[in-house]
């Protein structure tokens, strides 16, 4: 079964107020991409309207930007962020309902650590 993959700036696509992706009139379910100077800059993925698995970003160049999953809306798992130059940036670490954040971490361009947190043990 292949995915149905859209550009979210086609005309065709639209958004609620609670950001939820129309495509023709219908909630959407696929890959939204954007492209930026021609390069591919992010893919979301949607079910019914709603952000719901992988989601990946870019910068122009290529060099990844930002990738986690997305559950029913919110971040699930581990996200992480990384500086243009290709260093890791930040690693956020979610509940699996997303609903909690468990920790955070974040690095500068050179690498070094800059922030570390974790949520409290219950």
């Amino acid at each position: 079964m292949s995915m149905h993959r859209i550009d979210i700036d086609d005309p065709d696509v639209t958004m609620d107020d609670g950001e939820r992706l129309y495509y023709r009139g219908n909630p959407f379910t696929g890959e939204a991409v954007e492209y930026q100077l021609g390069a591919l800059v992010s893919l979301i993925t949607y079910e019914d309207g709603v952000e719901d698995g992988p989601v990946r970003e870019w910068y122009t160049d290529g060099t990844l930007r930002s990738e986690g999953v997305m559950r029913d809306g919110f971040p699930a798992g581990e996200f992480r962020r990384w500086h243009p130059n290709g260093r890791l940036a930040a690693r956020t670490v979610m509940s699996a309902n997303g609903l909690r954040q468990l920790a955070q971490f974040e690095w500068d361009e050179e690498g070094n650590p800059t922030k570390e947190w974790h949520a409290e043990s219950k």
